[in-house]
């Protein structure tokens, strides 16, 4: 299998991963809650998180990746503690990384958690980031984890809706769909389509 193209600065990505041989990647919900701890730490200072939905088994991202100089910006003020500048190919998989390493030690497991490389598809249409976006937060229902993808406590769509707090580029989101109530609507009337497809590759049955 070739090795994908590292990810690009200033760029939107899907990225999404699952479980090896299908394992389970969250197993309570302490682990969600400590992988976006995690995520916060490693995945923010490199990039800006516009959609998310952790799942038992996978997981989807819709990011957009920083600008080179933000980047380096953010190490000078040790937001990101290395002393070498981290890529932000190597920002995910230190993520993965430090995950699976508290996963193991805490459910005394051996081995990778997560399939390697991790999947990403570069999206360059603003209509694929709203398609997106619905396909992601409706994933639970999907796959059959919910009967409504609304009541799923591990993604952005609540957050999009909300006015607390969020590192969810909320703003962004809903001025993609024009407003909040475009915004549910079409994540109801959502069918997925071609352009669907081209945007995930394949899905996690």
């Amino acid at each position: 299998m070739s090795s994908p193209e590292p990810l690009q600065a200033d760029t939107y990505y899907h990225i999404f991963n699952r479980g090896n041989d299908g394992e389970n990647l969250f197993r309570e919900p302490e682990n969600y809650r400590y992988f976006l701890k995690l995520y916060l730490n490693h995945i923010e200072p490199i990039a800006a998180t516009f959609a998310y939905c952790l799942l038992p088994n996978h997981f989807h991202l819709l990011i957009h990746t920083r600008k080179e100089e933000e980047i380096e910006r953010a190490q000078q003020l040790k937001v990101i503690k290395n002393s070498k500048l981290l890529t932000p190919s190597q920002s995910f998989a230190n993520l993965f990384s430090a995950y699976s390493m508290a996963i193991n030690k805490h459910y005394a497991r051996t081995g990778s958690l997560f399939e390697h490389p991790f999947h990403r598809i570069r999206i360059n249409n603003e209509q694929y980031l709203t398609r997106l976006v619905v396909y992601i937060h409706r994933n639970p229902t999907k796959h059959r984890f919910t009967p409504d993808f609304r009541n799923w406590t591990y993604s952005s769509y609540q957050a999009i809706l909300s006015d607390k707090p969020t590192h969810i580029k909320r703003d962004h989101v809903t001025a993609w769909f024009g407003d909040q109530p475009n915004f549910k609507r079409l994540h109801e009337q959502f069918v997925e389509d071609n352009v669907v497809k081209h945007i995930i590759l394949e899905d996690f049955d």
